[in-house]
Parts: structure tokens; sequence; C-alpha cells
């Protein structure tokens, strides 16, 4: 009798943006812990993207690319292109990755790229998961979710499928930007100080809109906090520049710019926080949850189906757990002054950590790896 493991083909699909890529990198991480009866080859299907490309790579994935394409929620001469030309050859993409792959499971993460392969996934009877980040199902997911096997949710979802196969799990956070504390995070970025410490990132793409209020007040943040501020790589030479005619040289010291922060960075920056500044996509309110940090959320306020409102609202509960700051009530001065009133009461800021803590799943990839992992070995 033969002692080899069967050969079990995974691919995954997503949008491409990091708020689709590191919950599925955190996925496979887990999938690589577990003991399988099974050797396990890893595909991802999605729209060219070198951010998502370098990530899963590193992963062992391997990367079959469309062309994406999507429909916008408002007037745009691009879907004209993308309905008469990108779509329908992404779908003959898609449509010959898994012909060619027979993949014995798909999960999907939402996403216009993930359009393709979850179509084609029913139409092959291809077992399929799904994961949704949001409080609102994006439309790809709202097609899925009708003959999807498992569906995993990040928050409360209203829904008309079967509960038995609705699970709420959170959002997969990755494991090693958890693994922090504030010493070793105010050491990594040489903060010598007695100041607070603040956190403000805009995303895997940083946020003008963040950057430009930060700009204005960046002088009064830095005479009090430590700041870092992962502001993205369009931005990033702008800020580089104008901070040093903003900031004197001793203020300069306090003011920690990064375009972008990999995971170690990352898990530094979140240990060294005091306070997290933050759009409110799903990955994020979960690791600063898991982390238990006290935040100011400022969704994006042209986030499809207004979810990262959504998101904001929902994760803060009243402003329990978080502040919630629109962008349309967020100017400068106001900014610095709820910075300012939180620091003035440690008590809020304790109160918002315990609480935010009390919302974090942390063991959200662990569970979705061993339902995928129970399905392969049956």
């Amino acid at each position: 009798m033969s002692s080899l493991k069967p050969k079990l083909k995974l691919v995954f699909t997503g949008g491409g943006t990091g708020g689709h890529i590191y919950p599925i990198m955190a996925i496979i991480r887990q999938l690589k812990s577990l003991d399988k009866d099974y050797d396990l080859k890893i595909y991802y299907i999605g729209p060219k993207d070198d951010f998502a490309e370098k990530l899963l790579k590193e992963e062992g994935v391997i990367i079959k690319t469309t062309l994406g394409g999507k429909i916008r929620s408002y007037f745009s001469l691009y879907n004209i292109i993308d309905i008469l030309f990108k779509i329908p050859l992404s779908l003959l993409q898609a449509f010959y990755y898994l012909f060619v792959i027979s993949p014995d499971l798909i999960f999907g993460k939402g996403g216009y790229g993930s359009f393709p392969t979850v179509f084609w996934s029913m139409l092959f009877q291809i077992p399929l998961f799904i994961h949704e980040s949001d409080t609102s199902m994006g439309r790809a997911n709202r097609f899925a979710s009708h003959y999807a096997l498992q569906i995993f949710q990040s928050f409360p979802l209203a829904t008309r499928e079967p509960q038995p196969k609705i699970l709420q799990v959170g959002n997969p956070v990755r494991k090693k930007v958890l693994d922090t504390n504030k010493k070793e995070g105010r050491q990594f970025f040489d903060i010598k100080t007695d100041k607070k410490c603040i956190f403000i990132l805009g995303g895997s793409q940083g946020s003008r809109f963040i950057n430009n209020v930060m700009t204005e007040i960046l002088s009064d943040l830095t005479e009090r906090f430590e700041i870092i501020h992962a502001c993205g790589k369009d931005d990033y030479e702008d800020l580089k520049v104008g901070t040093q005619v903003i900031l004197s040289e001793e203020q300069q010291k306090s003011y920690h710019l990064y375009d972008f922060l990999n995971e170690e960075e990352m898990a530094a920056a979140y240990g060294a926080a005091d306070l997290v500044v933050s759009r409110a996509g799903s990955g994020t309110l979960f690791e600063i949850a898991a982390l238990g940090k006290p935040s100011i959320i400022i969704p994006l306020s042209t986030a499809a189906r207004n979810h990262q409102v959504e998101n904001a609202y929902e994760f803060s509960k009243g402003g329990e757990r978080a502040i919630v700051v629109e962008e349309g009530n967020l100017t400068p001065h106001f900014f610095l002054e709820t910075v300012e009133h939180l620091f003035d009461d440690p008590n809020i800021l304790d109160n918002m950590s315990r609480k935010v803590h009390r919302f974090a799943r942390p063991e959200a990839a662990r569970i979705i790896a061993s339902y995928i992992n129970i399905y392969l070995s049956n």
C-alpha cells in the first residue's frame, strides 16, 4: 500500500488590496501549522497587483493574474471599458485557470477581483468558502453567498442565507503583527523621551486626507507626543521635505515618518503606540482590538457601500471602544483638542483599551484554517 499523501489544491481569490491579502496570509500561515494527511498546493487568482504578489509569493503561493474590472456605483467611462472588455476577459482567464488547476476548494475574500473565480466555481461545482470583512456584504460576496458552503464574517451581517452556514469569527490577523510590547516598540523607533506615542496610519496605501490634516498641526503634536506616521508611498517624499521646513530640529526627533510598514515595523509601531489613528478597514480594526489599543477612527467617506463608516460605528459601540470622527467633522484643531482631551484623562484611554480588547477575535485565522482542513480531509 502506498504511503503517499493525496495532493490537494486550494485557490484563494480576492480584490488585491492589503485588506484582502493580509487575512489570506494569516489563514495560509495557520494552514501550514496544522498536521495534515494530504499535501496542499495553494494558488491565488486575482487582479495584477505587485504588492499582493510579493507578499503571497513569500508564503509559497502560486499567482495567477486576471485583468480585473469592476462596476463602479457612480458614473464613469471606465465602467464601459470594464463591462465590455476587462470583465469578460477576466472571466475567460479565470475559466482557463480553474480548468487547468482543478482545485478541491476555493476561498473567496470578496472584492471585484474575486468575482470571475467565484462565478466559475458555481458552474464547475467547485466547493466554495467565503469571508466578508465588512458590516455590509459586497457584490461579489453577495453573489457567492447563495451557493457558498460556508460564510465567515467579521461583523454581524444581515443575510437571508441559512444560519448554519454562517459563522462570525472576526477578521483574520497576522500573528507576527501582534507579537509586540511597548518597551521593544519604543526601542525600535529609538524613542528616548517620556512622551506618549501616537501611531497614525491610513491603510495599506496611505491617506492624503489624514496626511493633510496632520501636517497642519504636526508642530503642536510633536511638542507633546512622539508621532509614528505611515503616510503611504504617494505622499512620502513631499511630507519628508515639508516636515523639515515645518518642524524644528528637536521636533523632528519626535516625528517618525514611513511610507509603508512591513510586519516587523508594524508590530513595533503598535507596541509603541498609546493611541492609534486609523481608517476603518476591517483588518486594522481587528488588529487594534487584539492589541487593546485606544483609537481614533477616521472612516473613508468614499468607500463602497459606505462600509468604512458602518465598520467604524459598529466597532466603536457609541464611543466606548473607539472615537469615530467622520471626515466632514475632522478639522486640524478639533483633532488636536480631541487627542489632548484623551491624554489629559487617562481613565478614558484605559476604559477604551479594556472594552476594545473584549471585541477582539484573535483566533479567526485558526478557526477558518481548521474548517478548511476539516473539509479537505474528508
